[in-house]
C-alpha cells in the first residue's frame, strides 16, 4: 500500500494530459482531407500539421455571420501592376463591406514578380481570409499564379485546371536566353550553372518553400515546379496536398468551405458561406485604362505618337493641336513605363534614333543620320521590356511596323526639303529676279515700272518705251536692272543686297 499515493498521483497526472489533449485537438471539418499536410521538407508531415493545430488552436475564434458577403476578386490573364492595383483596391473594398471570405478567380498564365510580391504582400496581412480558385475548367494558376496560391489562405481549384511551371523567367533581349548546359554528371533537377540564374532560382525557391511553410502545404513539390517547372492538375494538386479541395464551381466552392476554421491575421475565423451573398468586383474604368496603357507595345506607341506631336508643334507653331495631344501621349507612356520594367539602355537608344531622325530633318547629312536613327530605334525597342514574362514582351512586327512608318515619314519629309531647296526664292531680293513689269515712261538708262503693283527705279541698257512689257534681270539695291520681255532671255546679274 505504500506505492497507492505514487500510483494516485501518475493516473492524475495521465488523466490531466489526455484532457488537455482533447481540448487542444480541435475537430476537423466534414469536408477537410483525410491525410495532413505536408511540411517544409514533405517527409515529416506530423511536425508541420502539428505547428499548424497548435497555432490555431491557441488564436481566438470568431464566427462569421451569415448575411457577410463572399467578395470574388478574377484575375485574368498576366499578373501586372494594372491587376495588381485591381487586386489591392478590391481587398479594401472587401474589408470595408466587412466581407468573411475573398475568392481570388485565377486563370494567368504569370507575370511581373514586383506585381505578384505585392498581391501576396495584401494577401499575407489581410485580416480577412483569402481564398484562391483556379476557374473556371481549362484555367490555370502558372508561374506567379502557383506563387499566390500557396499564399492563399484556402487553395481551390476547379476540374481540368492546372498549376505549377514556377521557374523564375530569364531576363535577356529578344527572347528566352539559353541556359548553360549542365554537366552530364550532375543529378536531375539540378540548379543552372549561370550565376545570375542561380541567384534567381534559389531566391524563387526559398520564397515558395517559406510560403508553403506558412500555410502548411507541400513545400517539397513547390520547389520541384520552380526548380523542374513541373505542373500538377487539379486531382494531383489535392492529391499531393498542394491544393486543399476541389470544386466544380463557385457555389459548390462556397458550400466546401462552410464550418472550416481559417487564421488569418492572428485570428481564427469559422466560415459560414453555404448561404452567404456574393458580391463580384468588376474592374472600372480606372483599372481597365491603366491596364490598356501598361500594355508595353500601347506604351511605345504612345511615346511615339507623343514625341511625333511634338516635333510637329514645334516646326509649325501656332497649331496647338499635336502639341497638346503630344505632350499628352508622352506623359502617358512616361507613366506607364514607370510601372513596367523598362532597361534604360534600350529606352536611351530610343530617343537617340529620334534624335536622328529629327537633326536629319535639319542638317545636310544625305540619310546618314536617319539610318543611323532608324537602325538605333530597331534597337532600343527590342531592348526596352527588360523581361521575357509572357504578355511583356513587344512583338517584332509591331517594332518593324514603326521603323517603317518613321522611315516613310522621314523620306517623304527629306524629298519635300530636297524640292523646296531647289525652288527658286519666293521672299527677300532675291524673288524680284524674273519678275515681269510694264515701262511708266520712255527711258534710254534709268526711269521707272511698275512691277508687282509697285514703282521701282529700274535701269536697261536698251532704250525702252512707255507701256512695254519687261523683265527683271538683276537688282543693285533698290535699282532693278530690266529688259525687254520678249527679245532677251533672263539672266541673274544680282549684286549687292
Amino acid at each position: 500500500m505504500k506505492y497507492a499515493p505514487m500510483l494516485l498521483r501518475w493516473l492524475a497526472a495521465g488523466l490531466c494530459l489526455a484532457v488537455a489533449a482533447t481540448v487542444a485537438t480541435p475537430s476537423a471539418p466534414a469536408n477537410a482531407q483525410a491525410s495532413a499536410p505536408y511540411g517544409a521538407s514533405g517527409a515529416i508531415p506530423g511536425l508541420a500539421a502539428a505547428a499548424t493545430t497548435a497555432a490555431v488552436a491557441a488564436a481566438p475564434v470568431a464566427t462569421a455571420s451569415a448575411t457577410a458577403p463572399v467578395v470574388v476578386i478574377p484575375l485574368k490573364g498576366a499578373v501586372s501592376p494594372a491587376s495588381a492595383n485591381f487586386i489591392l483596391r478590391g481587398m479594401t473594398h472587401a474589408r470595408e463591406a466587412g466581407a468573411q471570405l475573398i475568392v481570388l478567380e485565377m486563370d494567368t498564365p504569370g507575370g511581373l514578380d514586383l506585381s505578384m510580391r505585392e498581391i501576396i504582400q495584401a494577401i499575407l496581412a489581410s485580416e480577412i481570409p483569402v481564398a484562391s480558385y483556379v476557374y473556371p475548367g481549362g484555367a490555370r494558376a502558372a508561374s506567379a499564379g502557383t506563387y499566390i496560391l500557396y499564399a492563399s489562405h484556402i487553395a481551390a481549384m476547379a476540374p481540368g485546371t492546372n498549376l505549377g511551371a514556377a521557374s523564375p523567367v530569364q531576363i535577356g533581349i529578344g527572347g528566352p536566353q539559353k541556359p548553360e548546359a549542365v554537366p552530364a554528371s550532375a543529378p536531375a533537377g539540378a540548379p543552372p550553372q549561370d550565376t545570375m540564374e542561380r541567384k534567381q532560382m534559389h531566391d524563387a525557391s526559398a520564397y515558395i518553400r517559406g510560403l508553403a511553410q506558412l500555410r502548411g502545404r507541400n513545400a517539397e513539390w513547390g520547389e520541384r515546379a520552380v526548380r523542374e517547372a513541373v505542373s500538377l492538375s487539379a486531382d494531383e494538386a489535392v492529391a499531393q496536398h498542394v491544393a486543399d479541395l476541389e470544386a466544380p464551381d463557385l457555389p459548390a466552392l462556397l458550400r466546401a468551405l462552410d464550418g472550416r476554421r481559417v487564421q488569418a491575421a492572428g485570428v481564427q475565423r469559422v466560415l459560414r458561406t453555404a448561404q452567404a451573398p456574393v458580391q463580384v468586383q468588376e474592374p472600372d474604368w480606372r483599372d481597365r485604362f491603366l491596364a490598356v496603357i501598361t500594355d508595353p507595345s500601347v506604351a511605345l506607341i504612345l511615346m511615339m505618337a507623343g514625341i511625333y506631336g511634338l516635333i510637329f508643334e514645334f516646326s509649325t507653331p501656332g497649331m496647338v493641336v499635336p502639341g497638346v495631344g503630344g505632350a499628352i501621349c508622352l506623359l502617358l507612356a512616361l507613366f506607364a513605363l514607370h510601372m513596367l520594367p523598362v532597361s534604360y539602355a534600350g529606352l536611351g537608344l530610343i530617343a537617340l534614333g529620334i534624335g536622328c531622325m529629327v537633326a536629319e530633318l535639319y542638317l545636310p547629312t544625305f540619310g546618314a543620320l536617319g539610318v543611323g536613327g532608324i537602325i538605333a530605334f530597331i534597337f532600343g525597342a527590342v531592348m526596352l521590356i527588360d523581361t521575357d514574362v509572357p504578355g511583356f514582351g513587344i512583338p517584332l512586327w509591331l517594332i518593324g511596323s514603326l521603323a517603317l512608318a518613321s522611315a516613310v515619314f522621314l523620306f517623304a519629309v527629306w524629298t519635300l526639303l530636297w524640292r523646296a531647296r531647289r525652288m527658286p526664292s519666293i521672299s527677300g531680293g532675291d524673288a524680284m529676279i524674273g519678275t515681269p513689269g510694264v515701262v511708266l515712261e520712255d527711258l534710254r538708262d534709268d526711269g521707272w515700272a511698275e512691277i508687282r503693283g509697285e514703282r521701282w527705279r529700274v535701269h536697261s541698257a536698251l532704250p525702252l518705251t512707255q507701256g512695254q512689257r519687261v523683265l527683271v534681270i538683276g537688282r543693285h539695291g533698290l535699282l532693278l536692272e530690266v529688259r525687254a520681255a520678249d527679245t532677251v532671255p533672263i539672266q541673274s546679274s544680282t549684286q549687292g543686297a
